[in-house]
């Protein structure tokens, strides 16, 4: 009996794919996104958008911020990105180095994402797109949690791997890491949700 090969899929394939398929390649398999998010996943997105657009704005920093639908396609050094086998849609994604822009999204890692866990498949965030970020060397990486209010911090040690977390509640201050002077008081955060 022959056996089958999955399919890969590439960033060539995803371009292809109908304009509403809301998915996420990693590893070039397709994963759907979840159903709509809740209010307060929606909510904390809002915020925390408002928080870091008004810093950049105001401090006159080289970054931009996009929140999703917005594809992040992470290739290997070299790579055409058209056969990149990651293409994700970060909640929010900061990206300083303005090279990496394209008129679809983003090319390469950027120096920030922010992922608000769904309960529909936690384990995306937790763990796939985890191990996704670290391997292409996101700065960092924010998991942020509403249903428990905990914040899991992910920074680069020297640009290698991941440091073990920094863990925060919805009652504490956050120092951003990729920017010099920014604390996100997360309790201002709680009371509007």
């Amino acid at each position: 009996m022959e056996e089958r090969i999955p399919k890969v899929y590439t960033y060539a394939d995803y371009l292809g794919f109908p304009e509403d398929a809301r998915v996420e390649l990693i590893d070039g398999v397709i994963y759907d996104m979840s159903p709509a998010p809740s209010r307060v996943h929606q909510k904390i997105i809002f915020e925390l958008t408002l928080i870091f657009g008004n810093y950049i704005k105001q401090n006159k920093k080289p970054c931009e911020l996009y929140t999703a639908p917005f594809d992040v396609v992470l290739v290997e050094e070299g790579q055409d990105e058209s056969k990149a086998i990651n293409v994700v849609q970060p909640d929010i994604s900061i990206i300083c180095n303005k090279k990496k822009l394209t008129e679809r999204g983003c090319v390469g890692a950027p120096e920030m994402i922010i992922e608000v866990v769904s309960e529909y498949n936690p384990s995306h965030d937790y763990v796939r797109k985890l191990n996704l970020y670290n391997q292409f060397k996101v700065k960092e990486y924010w998991i942020v949690n509403p249903n428990n209010q905990i914040i899991l911090i992910y920074r680069l040690k020297d640009n290698e791997d991941y440091l073990p977390p920094e863990v925060y509640t919805f009652n504490d201050k956050v120092k951003v890491g990729i920017f010099e002077d920014l604390i996100i008081d997360f309790a201002q955060i709680k009371e509007v949700l």
